[in-house]
């Protein structure tokens, strides 16, 4: 006879094991199918254990310039293996995490493979047993992998995604870097200060194109100031993967071409959806046109009881996206099952996005050009870290923080930050927009001193030509 739940949360990453939690604490009988790691791949091979990586190199790029805060530090080394082995505890560590909180909250856990029978019915097989599972509501958190170029797919030898870049047996001594994004510009980032030899490749005619053109321009300027080659509206074409180089042609907007060889390539040029053997053909659930699954704004699919959230759904393909489409979607099956809860729908507008390379990058809401095309009026306040008495005590001078306005009305429409910390910083301005709030707010603020965050009071009052510090 099959197990019997009112919630069964299929996927255990930042989306999946969040809904579960707050599912449970709704008073719902969950459970949660997972086929290899609880966390998913944002704790085990993704958000937390790359952080742990760009740490260790970020400490190893302090160290070589300790100089420059009246330190000895010579002959510093890095020993990649004792590296990879601390992420790889850190991984460990918030996967026991996530365990010891299905436990907490009574979540049933089965491990193994999960695929959707009819409405209402999934099926996990394991080491080659199959078991029946029923619950009035399933919530689809498979998550997405790494997108494959069709002409460079990866070995874990000489050709990696991000999982493969995360463990290596060895620094890569010449890296080619495919794609901008965070995912390949963290890792750039990482190298890079690790001391191999770097080169990204972006197809679009600046890195980081999601971010607003004033950031790109200026991490594209420090991260050649670091030694790392940049080749922007740019076309790569693997020739051969051989036994100890692959031998690339890359083609510039102009039709001229140049041949290189690499020690490895990282392949970062986006997602493909874990929507794939699931059972979402045999139930009729739609996808959206970029073939993730289709929702509403509280999760649910055309199938009445199917619900689906984060990298299998529409982005931005962030962690924390998840986890509030997971509450979101918890809360509304709550309600459906005759609980009080108030469900609210997540505004994409509110969410953040952080890359963490050297300088770190994070932003919230519309870029400039973006305010200008949505028809807004608009005013930008920008601010450089050198006006900054914390940032100068730091030795971390470089970067600004930006913010854009509606000039009719003061609504805060977006914020853009580069440079030290700014991951940390953004959340305020976060906040802010979340709460609705106009320039004469943040001017009206009190920002501590010295601290980072008075450059967002600054940044502000430089929106609209009170800028004290410049």
């Amino acid at each position: 006879m099959a197990e019997s739940y009112d919630v069964i949360v299929l996927g255990s990453g930042p989306g999946g094991y969040v809904a579960a939690i707050r599912a449970s604490q709704l008073g719902l009988r969950t459970a949660i199918v997972e086929r290899e790691n609880l966390g998913g791949i944002c704790l085990n091979w993704g958000c937390i254990p790359t952080k742990a990586l760009l740490r260790s190199a970020e400490v190893f790029h302090q160290m070589k310039h300790a100089k420059a805060y009246g330190l000895s530090a010579d002959n510093v080394s890095a020993d990649i293996a004792a590296v990879v082995a601390r992420s790889r505890g850190v991984a460990k560590q918030l996967n026991q995490g996530v365990t010891h909180l299905m436990k907490k909250n009574k979540i049933a856990v089965h491990m193994g493979e999960g695929k959707l029978t009819a409405p209402g019915k999934l099926a996990v097989t394991a080491d080659g047993r199959t078991s029946e599972l029923e619950a009035r509501h399933i919530i689809i958190a498979t998550g997405a992998r790494a997108r494959e170029l069709p002409k460079a797919k990866s070995d874990g030898r000489r050709i990696w995604t991000y999982r493969h870049a995360m463990v290596p047996q060895e620094l890569p001594e010449k890296l080619l870097v495919i794609g901008s994004g965070a995912i390949g510009i963290e890792f750039a980032s990482f190298y890079n200060d690790m001391g191999s030899k770097v080169t990204v490749v972006e197809m679009l005619d600046r890195i980081v194109p999601v971010e607003d053109a004033e950031v790109s321009a200026f991490l594209e300027k420090a991260l050649k100031k670091q030694g790392l080659e940049i080749h922007t509206a740019t076309n790569v074409t693997i020739d051969e993967v051989g036994r100890d180089a692959v031998r690339v042609t890359l083609k510039a907007k102009d039709g001229k071409e140049a041949r290189d060889s690499f020690s490895h390539v990282i392949v970062a040029v986006g997602i493909v959806p874990n929507v794939e053997n699931i059972g979402l053909e045999e139930l009729k659930i739609e996808p959206d046109q970029r073939f993730h699954i289709k929702v509403d704004e509280l999760g649910r699919t055309n199938v009445p009881g199917v619900w689906a959230i984060g990298d299998c759904v529409a982005g931005p393909w962030l962690a924390h996206k998840a986890s509030h489409e997971g509450v979101a979607a918890a809360e509304a099956i709550a309600k459906e099952l005759g609980k009080d809860t108030h469900p609210h729908a997540l505004d994409r507008r509110n969410i953040p996005g952080c890359t963490y390379c050297h300088p770190q990058i994070a932003s919230v809401g519309l870029t400039e050009a973006a305010a200008k095309e949505a028809g807004h009026d608009v005013k930008a306040g920008v601010f450089p870290f050198i006006g900054n008495g914390k940032a100068i005590a730091l030795g971390e001078a470089e970067g600004f923080i930006k913010t854009v306005f509606d000039a009719k009305t003061g609504e805060l429409l977006g914020a853009h930050m580069i440079g030290a910390e700014v991951t940390e910083l953004i959340q305020g301005f976060v906040v802010g927009k979340t709460l609705e709030t106009t320039e004469a707010e943040l001017i009206a603020s009190v920002f501590p001193h010295p601290t980072l965050s008075e450059m967002m009071h600054e940044s502000t009052l430089a929106a609209f030509g009170r800028a004290i510090h410049v």
